[in-house]
């Protein structure tokens, strides 16, 4: 068989892998990279080279420095700002996204992202208007800031690499510009005046003292011996709260009955299955006398604890708790952390408790100590959703956040130091100068995506030294034989941008990437249209939640379903489209 036909088959599988999403994308990166080894179309020896790639080490650097700037309490004072705006959602809109998207440009999106979204839902709650008409337009900002700078998003990061193997120049720090920032302006015009209000209008899971205000999570309550609802019938449960609770179903030993079908009296250790909110979790507890879980020993535990708070989250992308059930969990014994409730993209969820595999976007009701929270809850890659009194930091750690950085830039610029190593030294001065812990420099690497590109990369030029890359350009390149060659760059934008809505934007960038340099071969003509048209295209994932952390990190705090993207992100796709591609045509003419 042909070593592009290998290559194709093995791709194939890497992104059925990845759309099917039963496992992480990382590992089924390094699957992919086995693959190749087995095949015979990755070279052994240089199976791993991909981890010291330049792109990787920008990645890796870049994501110590963004959490060294929320160290320093510099984004928390600018969010600090953010809560100033006013109570028209136009204004709304125009101050997030406009901050969010200046912050994307110079520190990981995703990040940038988790930091407003609680300052987004105080401003909502505040103002009584949807969350859902924030968080989107929230998340599509982060995108969009990520076009302007080299730093700003992986694909840029991937793409000026790939430039300076091929024609030993990269891309500069802000070569992006005059394209991302003209999209970025565009689209964050369009998300102030349409986008947000074609967001659908729904509570979902807004934060404040109360926790979230909604009827859709799943929670377990124990009936224990002396509770008053020992003997009571589910509708004599409900006249003593005053109000119709929905109860899925009763579990009484091994046997589970719907709800509606449960018309026996409630017994000791039986398990009521419910969808409820805090406050009604409350008046069970109350009028009822039901504990919330149904784990003896948090029961036990919860009677010694005296200071337990309650806290929503939402499970980020890269979490260690996706795809793992709560039973396989042991919150409680490892982390002091007391799961109580889940809620799923504003819908319902019909398993026990124990049996939810969690994904990314799930909001979790947890309960612990609050120390235990405020350490535990990053280490399991969870967003806190509650308000939370932000920290300016110490002027000493904000002004040496932004000198390390600056200084790094600066470097840059004057060509003393090429990006990975004058961003590798700047993270390495934030620990040093006492700006970032050390632990936290580590903690603020997102593995997975660093596996992820040092896993694709031997992939990724497989594709190209099998003739693979060649054979999709050959086929472009036939398809734009009787049409000028900007045609063939908006079919290599829509397909790219397509791509990066189903798999990671690195991914789908460094599959791209050879792509494009052989489409430019071939019409004899500059690669750098087409590299920065792969580059701006990958990053504007606006379609799917599954496409890009920051989508998916809104999806269950806003209430949003799968098809909700489409309908605000469309037309934004499009607006992308008919801006980058006259933007790149004058800014990098063919």
């Amino acid at each position: 068989m042909h070593d592009a036909h290998l290559v194709f088959g093995i791709l194939t599988l890497t992104l059925a892998g990845f759309i099917w999403g039963r496992f992480r994308y990382d590992l089924i990166a390094l699957l992919a990279l086995f693959a190749g080894v087995v095949a015979g179309v990755v070279d052994p020896g240089g199976a791993f080279a991909g981890f010291g790639h330049p792109a990787v080490i920008t990645v890796a650097a870049v994501l110590v420095l963004s959490r060294g700037f929320q160290h320093s309490g510099l984004v928390d004072l600018i969010a600090a700002q953010t809560l100033k705006a006013g109570g028209n959602p136009s204004v709304q809109v125009l101050v997030l996204t406009g901050v969010v998207a200046v912050l994307s440009a110079f520190m990981n999106n995703v990040g940038a992202l988790a930091l407003l979204m609680p300052v987004a839902i105080r401003m909502a709650r505040k103002n009584d208007i949807p969350p859902s008409r924030l968080l989107m337009p929230l998340a599509f900002g982060s995108l969009l800031g990520g076009l302007m700078t080299l730093i700003g998003t992986p694909p840029n990061i991937i793409i000026s690499s790939y430039r300076a193997e091929q024609t030993g120049e990269a891309f500069g720090m802000f070569s992006f510009f005059p394209v991302g920032g003209g999209v970025a302006l565009a689209g964050v015009v369009f998300l102030v005046l349409l986008g947000w209000r074609l967001t659908p209008s729904r509570k979902g899971q807004g934060s404040a003292d109360d926790v979230f205000e909604t009827a859709d999570y799943v929670s377990e309550l124990t009936v224990p011996e002396k509770a008053k609802a020992n003997g009571w019938t589910l509708p004599e449960l409900a006249d003593a709260c005053g109000e119709a609770i929905p109860v899925v179903a009763v579990v009484r030993g091994k046997k589970r009955v719907p709800g509606h079908q449960f018309h026996q009296a409630l017994r000791e250790g039986d398990i009521l299955i419910a969808e409820a909110n805090p406050e009604e979790l409350k008046l069970l507890e109350e009028k009822g006398g039901l504990k919330v879980g149904s784990g003896e020993s948090f029961g036990e535990k919860l009677a010694e604890a005296e200071d337990l708070h309650l806290v929503e989250a939402v499970v980020r992308g890269e979490s260690r708790l996706i795809n793992r059930t709560v039973a396989d969990l042991r919150l409680w014994e490892r982390h002091g952390i007391q799961l109580l409730a889940v809620a799923r993209e504003g819908g319902r969820l019909k398993q026990r408790l124990n049996k939810i595999r969690l994904r990314g976007g799930d909001v979790l009701l947890l309960q612990g100590e609050e120390s235990d929270l405020a350490e535990e809850l990053p280490d399991l890659g969870c967003l806190p959703l509650a308000s939370r009194n932000l920290n300016i930091g110490k002027p000493r750690r904000l002004v040496l956040s932004v000198t390390v950085f600056a200084a790094a830039v600066a470097a840059i610029l004057a060509g003393w130091l090429p990006a990975p190593v004058a961003l590798a030294m700047a993270a390495v001065l934030s620990v040093l100068t006492g700006v970032l812990p050390l632990r936290d420099a580590y903690t603020g690497i997102d593995w997975p995506i660093i596996v992820l590109l040092g896993a694709l990369i031997p992939v990724g030029q497989a594709l190209e030294t099998s003739g693979g890359a060649q054979m999709v350009a050959d086929g472009l390149l036939a398809f734009g034989a009787q049409v000028p060659p900007v045609v063939t760059l908006v079919a290599l934008f829509v397909i790219t941008m397509l791509l990066s809505n189903v798999i990671n934007n690195a991914a789908a960038a460094l599959l791209m990437a050879p792509i494009a340099l052989n489409l430019a071969r071939g019409f004899e003509t500059s690669a750098d249209p087409f590299l920065m048209t792969v580059a701006v295209s990958a990053s504007c994932a606006f379609l799917t939640p599954i496409g890009h952390q920051s989508n998916t990190l809104v999806m269950g705090p806003g209430g949003y379903h799968f098809g909700d993207y489409i309908k605000s992100g469309l037309p934004l796709s499009f607006l992308v489209l008919l801006v980058a591609i006259p933007l790149i045509m004058v800014v990098w003419p063919l």
